[in-house]
């Protein structure tokens, strides 16, 4: 990662979001032109969508076409991805521009391939944030915290609960599919969260256990997820004792356990985020609970624009959100405006198995 720092004026410029009437990036783009009225310009391949919200036609998967509509509008000094595209081509278009990037793509292969942009990024004066949003995102910032508390972990446990009953985007519960198709080596775990108890939450792929060992220097993160419906959560990680794990893993079942998944609402909307650091017999963990998990991962990504645009000194390069100091107070930030129910030091857990 590019270390250089430097001051910076406030950004001008419209700021494109892609994926701009999604879940998460309806959420962006009404909290950004909030702040900065007239400035957030939604985009997506909906044309007939985008027409009526006064946002423009863009593809993640087209990069020459998405370079094509950076020109045409002229005046973007921001991009805020609320899709994943297949690789890092668009990252590459934005920041050969020094256009800034918000990304809230939580795939470790596509997040190292932006991250090895970086170069690119420091030449233009452009700036990257990765890992934006609840996980990653709200879980890099804890985990330094507690990373801090314990004068530098040996292992970080990070857990997540999520609502069951919230309604996902497409994207959001095609990722998940996937991710049960992936191996894991951690074990299942029982963990108490404030609000719903003990649960077992079980190892998943996301990608703060990628990052996190090269940011903080932490040789050992795990991450767990669990649902609040503990029917739903014991079937679904099931999955991994069967043959069926083995056809998730193609395109067109994930399409079709994606569909069906979008129709079961068996729990609720809140989630959870406990992290939990360990330093021989130093322990430090945090839990935050809040609603809306799509929501408020739309909300990080808006308040780490906001940030970049108000000129707090990022430095050019890419960057993972717990590398940037400016950054650290963001689920403070949350919690006033009412989005974050509850940010404490969580009680100890003695690391249980299922």
């Amino acid at each position: 990662m590019t270390r250089q720092t430097s001051a910076r004026a406030p950004l001008d410029g419209r700021i494109l979001v892609a994926g701009g009437y999604g879940a998460v990036g309806a959420v962006v783009t009404s909290a950004l032109n909030a702040w900065f009225p007239g400035r957030a310009v939604p985009g997506g391949r909906d044309a007939e969508r985008v027409r009526r919200l006064g946002g423009v036609q863009v593809d993640v998967s087209d990069p020459d076409g998405f370079g094509r509509e950076l020109a045409a509008l002229g005046d973007v000094g921001m991009v805020v991805l609320c899709v994943e595209p297949p690789d890092a081509s668009i990252a590459r278009v934005c920041l050969e521009r020094g256009i800034h990037l918000v990304d809230v793509g939580a795939t470790a292969r596509l997040l190292d391939a932006v991250a090895e942009l970086s170069p690119i990024a420091a030449a233009t004066g452009a700036t990257a944030v990765l890992s934006v949003g609840v996980a990653p995102g709200l879980t890099n910032l804890l985990a330094r915290r507690a990373h801090r508390d314990v004068g530098g972990a040996r292992s970080v446990d990070i857990t997540l609960l999520f609502g069951a009953g919230e309604r996902h985007g497409a994207d959001a519960l095609r990722w998940t599919i996937a991710g049960l198709a992936e191996p894991v080596r951690a074990a299942p775990r029982l963990v108490p969260l404030p609000g719903f108890g003990t649960r077992t939450a079980y190892p998943f792929p996301f990608s703060d256990q990628h990052t996190l060992p090269h940011t903080l220097g932490v040789p050992d993160v795990t991450t767990r997820l669990c649902l609040d419906s503990r029917p739903l959560t014991a079937a679904l990680f099931a999955l991994r004792r069967t043959g069926l794990v083995r056809l998730i893993g193609r395109p067109r079942a994930q399409r079709r356990v994606a569909r069906a998944l979008a129709g079961v609402h068996l729990g609720g909307d809140g989630f959870v985020v406990r992290v939990d650091a360990r330093s021989g017999g130093r322990h430090a963990a945090y839990a935050l609970t809040g609603r809306e998990q799509s929501r408020v991962t739309g909300l990080v990504a808006a308040h780490t624009a906001r940030a970049l645009l108000d000129g707090r000194g990022f430095p050019a390069g890419v960057h993972h959100i717990d590398e940037l100091p400016a950054l650290a107070g963001l689920p403070e930030d949350l919690v006033r405006h009412g989005d974050i129910g509850l940010l404490r030091r969580a009680a100890p857990t003695g690391g249980q198995r299922s």
